[in-house]
């Protein structure tokens, strides 16, 4: 494990810099590129795998990638959910606004009270708690494939229902 440390630590100082430029390039913001390379080199000190100096570069630059895309995907939903809850359809602030946001919630919760219930703990957690699938492995004791599968069906079960619904 020790010498695990070493090759990451080695790597960081060499790539760091670099890896900060090259998320800030894709998500547009260097404090946030800061704190993704940040935290790819905490999830990498904190794995139990093997790390080999000749592919630990090829490995955290798509690590970087990965941690953009997901980064500029979350901030997009987070942007159209806020756009939504501001605007809704009209434009403005108004009690219909506010009422179909109710009502997408009441059929939603519709929806999951109809689904199995490992399914609906499973997107709860990840939806509500906003816990990685990994965690929610974790936590629940089950399979990372299960908790993955059953989350995908909750997600369609929902997707499904709410554009019947709009």
């Amino acid at each position: 494990m020790e010498n695990n440390h070493t090759i990451i630590a080695d790597c960081y100082a060499r790539y760091r810099d670099e890896m900060v430029h090259f998320i800030a390039v894709k998500v547009g913001d260097g404090a946030v590129a800061e704190d993704l390379v940040q935290d790819i080199f905490v999830r990498l000190l904190q794995s139990r795998q093997l790390m080999m100096p000749a592919t630990l570069p090829a490995l955290v630059f798509t690590m970087a990638r990965n941690a953009a895309a997901d980064w500029l995907r979350r901030r997009r939903v987070i942007e159209e959910y806020e756009h939504f809850i501001m605007h809704g359809d009209t434009g403005s602030d108004s009690a219909e606004s506010v009422f179909s946001a109710r009502e997408l919630t009441e059929r939603m919760e519709y929806t999951l009270a109809r689904l199995a219930p490992e399914c609906r703990e499973v997107y709860r957690l990840h939806i509500y708690d906003g816990m990685a699938v990994s965690q929610i492995a974790k936590q629940t004791g089950q399979p990372y494939r299960h908790v993955e599968y059953r989350l995908g069906i909750a997600r369609q079960a929902v997707r499904r229902a709410l554009s019947a619904a709009v």
